[in-house]
């Protein structure tokens, strides 16, 4: 296969673009830091608190339609095992998005926290919360692979370039520029990648269906005619995985830090509501040409195209199947736009991760370690982990192909581990350090027992539906969920237990280690460096708002 140079181009075109951006808005936020009243910190990780509605839900839906967002969506409708059933990601993000602007927006905002972390740390303490914080911090590493590797995967197939360089190049840029001008890069390069993903996506969509090579979709999505339906099916035995698979999506992506990070950096608390109930909205637009494109896939006569019999699934392509249908079913020029499309997804989600990774890291982590550690030093070590993070997940691609194994693994943490712990500390009162050591444990241990046939982990503690295939156990019941349901559940029992037997004197407040007996609930409150109060009015901006649009 010869060398794509039309989609060459574009992807230097585009990566010279983002880059210049980036750099452009690190400018902007060095000015900003010289007349920042919140510290150098909050302008690189919150923009200053600055970011308007319109920045706000370009940036929250650019973090999350990423590479496997625009892809996985394409591959899971063209899949004749799956189908449109298994392939509801806009629907999940969207519903994710209102539900945290009707719950978590607020009390988060409100309290001007820097880090999805930080109401651990103020009710928890310090200690407590920076080994917490170690879990969602691998979280946002371990995603970053998959990413690239949908990206490089992409490349190496329609643009015959090599793997690794792709990774290397794309992963190269977003480090410079996220380490250069933090959010603000981040967020002004997501209203570009995200502009670049929506037009380039639904400029193809008019070419693919009317390339006049497949069958109705209309007809296809209930009858097998190249293959099975595209809405594919849902069997009473499957029933457990699908509702596993859709609140992780839905309710999971709340315990993530990409998420608060875009609240937290919100001009004001109504604000921060506003951009989650629109970006509920745009993320589903985002979402319908991939859904387009599978169909499409699913219903062509591969014969009538340049690409030829067998069909992508049958030559275990069906991962690539979203290029491979703007390769060969759309003109050159579109195809290279939409390979920018798939770029820029990719970009927009990694930044997010290093971003966020860092943000955690050097608020719950390294100032617990170094509680006097200058703005400059800060400085640096936002950097220094920014670099790090992106080495250490650039590397993971060398593991394994497999996309899906990262994006287990990292769902996992976050909604068996870290979802139960943030509705204890922002919703209920009761939860304590020991509350929250339990929960842990079991939410670890209970998943471990569970099983895992990706990471070659047996099914020790079987649960109804759970079926022997090839020699394998695996289980059918929605297992994180009752993991994640065991945590919450031990998190109340415990706390409630441990406050009974101290605060009533059964037991003697020397055994009481984690100090529950004068552990203060959390309260309304900013948070300083030290997780102190602020009274400081959220809806006040002390900086003029990104983009503002005011008329």
């Amino acid at each position: 296969m010869a060398l794509n140079i039309p989609g060459l181009v574009m992807m230097v075109i585009f990566y010279l673009l983002v880059l210049g951006i980036g750099i452009w808005a690190s400018v902007k936020s060095k000015k900003m830091e010289k007349n920042a009243q919140n510290g150098q910190v909050e302008v690189s990780f919150l923009a200053n608190r600055s970011v308007s509605m319109v920045v706000g839900v370009f940036t929250m839906t650019a973090t999350w339609v990423g590479g496997v967002f625009i892809i996985g969506i394409a591959e899971s409708v063209y899949n004749p095992t799956k189908g449109l059933t298994w392939a509801l990601i806009p629907l999940q993000m969207s519903i994710s998005f209102i539900i945290g602007g009707l719950f978590f927006a607020k009390p988060m905002r409100e309290n001007n926290y820097v880090s999805m972390m930080d109401p651990f740390q103020k009710k928890y303490g310090r200690k407590l919360t920076a080994v917490l914080a170690i879990i969602p911090v691998l979280t946002e590493v371990i995603w970053i692979p998959g990413l690239l590797i949908s990206l490089g995967a992409t490349m190496s197939v329609v643009l015959d370039l090599s793997f690794s360089v792709c990774v290397w190049i794309s992963a190269a840029v977003a480090i410079i520029y996220t380490s250069l001008g933090g959010l603000y890069s981040v967020a002004y390069t997501d209203v570009i990648q995200i502009s670049l993903v929506l037009l380039s996506l639904w400029l193809c969509v008019p070419f693919v269906l009317t390339s006049g090579v497949y069958t109705d979709i209309t007809k296809t999505a209930f009858n097998h005619t190249h293959q099975a339906p595209w809405l594919g099916t849902l069997e009473s035995e499957d029933v457990g995985r699908w509702i596993d698979n859709f609140l992780v999506m839905s309710v999971g992506n709340l315990a993530i830090q990409d998420f608060h990070q875009r609240t937290l950096s919100s001009s004001s608390t109504s604000t921060a509501r506003i951009i989650c109930f629109v970006a509920s909205g745009v993320v589903i637009i985002t979402g319908i040409p991939s859904v387009l494109i599978g169909a499409v896939a699913a219903s062509t006569d591969w014969n009538s195209t340049s690409y030829g019999s067998p069909s992508p699934y049958e030559r275990g392509e069906a991962s690539m199947v979203l290029p491979i249908i703007l390769q060969h079913l759309t003109p050159t020029f579109i195809f290279a736009f939409g390979i920018g499309a798939i770029a820029a997804a990719v970009m927009s989600s990694a930044d997010s991760y290093l971003l966020s990774a860092t943000t955690i890291f050097t608020t719950n982590i390294y100032q617990t370690i170094r509680s006097q550690a200058s703005d400059k030093e800060l400085q640096w070590v936002i950097r220094v982990s920014i670099v790090v993070a992106g080495v250490v997940g650039t590397s993971l691609t060398v593991l394994d192909n497999s996309i899906l194994v990262f994006w287990i693994l990292g769902s996992d943490l976050s909604y068996t581990i870290l979802f139960p712990q943030l509705i204890c500390v922002l919703f209920i009162k009761i939860s304590n350090s020991y509350g929250v050591i339990a929960g842990y444990l079991v939410a670890v241990v209970m998943r471990l027992l569970c099983g895992e046939p990706l990471f070659g982990l047996p099914v020790l503690l079987q649960f109804p539906g759970c079926t022997l295939e090839d020699g394998v156990y695996v289980q059918r019941s929605p297992v994180k969920t009752i993991c994640m349901l065991a945590a919450l559940v031990s998190i109340v029992v415990f706390s409630w237990v441990s406050s009974v037997l101290f605060n009533k004197g059964i037991l003697p407040e020397r055994w009481d280690v984690l100090k529950v007996k004068s552990q203060p609930a959390p309260s309304p409150a900013g948070r300083t460096k030290e997780c102190d109060t602020d009274d400081t009015d959220d809806d006040k901006v002390q900086s003029e708002p990104m983009l503002d649009t005011k008329c």
